[in-house]
């Protein structure tokens, strides 16, 4: 049995387990019950984690090390700035799912002149994160409070596009099931400019993997298929255009080495990772809003 087949209920135990032995010592310094989910707020020493507690467990989605405030803690975070690699110049860049702001705040930091939009359906984490991880909107940066799935039809309406579009929304057991179907992901791509990318956080390990592989290839064609032994989460990178090649990667990680070095980034290293080839199943029935995730979610 491959990672990527364990079934649902024993991901959950593994990761359970995990976040109990990491949390052991961890002290909450804020609980807050919002209209979609617990917001914990937990810390470990110098290190500040924000979790949406949900039936199962709870996991981290946003960490912040107060020694370096700047480097981006968990893998996962570092995987989708690799969306940088296909689009190293990015004027408007949109994000859906905003946790503890750590990579909108990158970006405005590395792209000060880019229009940044933050769409984020919870304001109260909205609240925390700038309560808690120091976030912070800068000029060109708006935060909308709203369901990411009617922002992005709404844009689609208004004919706005992207150079860069950052998926990771959660709701603290798995993505949103609105946001995962191949109707969705064409509206995504409706929004991308010619030779733009979009990045989606997922899971290495799911029973969903065949079905949001092939959800993905169904919209976009060939994708970059990101997975690391640090993380448990896959990070796809569909393209508006041919993929880059693996030479053209590391040289656009080398240009930017000196500017990410700051957060804790090495590009350079993700680019080994980047998978073309198909490795799931081509017959898995992709996704789409009348055959919902929940379907699969069912413990086999």
């Amino acid at each position: 049995m491959t990672a990527r087949r364990l079934p649902l209920n024993l991901l959950c135990g593994v990761l359970l387990a995990v976040t109990v032995a990491q949390s052991a010592d961890a002290k909450v310094v804020h609980r807050q019950r919002s209209l979609y989910s617990t917001i914990l707020v937990d810390q470990r020493g110098s290190e500040i984690c924000l979790q949406f507690s949900v039936r199962r467990d709870q996991r981290n989605q946003s960490c912040m090390d107060k020694r370096r405030p700047r480097d981006m803690v968990l893998a996962y975070t570092r995987m989708m700035m690799t969306g940088l690699l296909v689009q190293p110049t990015p004027q408007r860049v949109l994000m859906i799912g905003m946790g503890g702001g750590t990579i909108p705040t990158v970006l405005a930091e590395l792209y000060p002149d880019a229009a940044i939009d933050v769409v984020e359906i919870d304001p109260a984490v909205v609240t925390v994160a700038e309560a808690y991880f120091d976030f912070v909107t800068t000029a060109n940066m708006r935060i909308f409070k709203q369901d990411g799935r009617v922002f992005v039809k709404r844009a689609a309406l208004n004919d706005v596009h992207y150079d860069l579009i950052l998926l990771d929304a959660f709701n603290g057991d798995y993505i949103p099931e609105h946001l995962m179907t191949r109707e969705f992901l064409q509206e995504v791509k409706s929004l991308l400019s010619p030779g733009a990318v979009a990045v989606a956080n997922t899971f290495a390990i799911s029973q969903l993997y065949h079905h949001e592989s092939t959800t993905y290839h169904d919209v976009f064609g060939d994708f970059l298929n990101l997975k690391s032994n640090a993380s448990a989460n896959r990070v796809i990178l569909a393209v508006n255009g041919p993929l880059p090649d693996n030479a053209t990667m590391r040289a656009t990680a080398e240009q930017l080495r000196p500017k990410v070095k700051a957060y804790g980034l090495d590009l350079r290293k993700h680019v080994r990772f980047m998978e073309r080839k198909p490795d799931w199943d081509p017959t898995a029935r992709p996704l789409t809003d009348q055959y919902a995730p929940a379907n699969l979610l069912r413990d086999r």
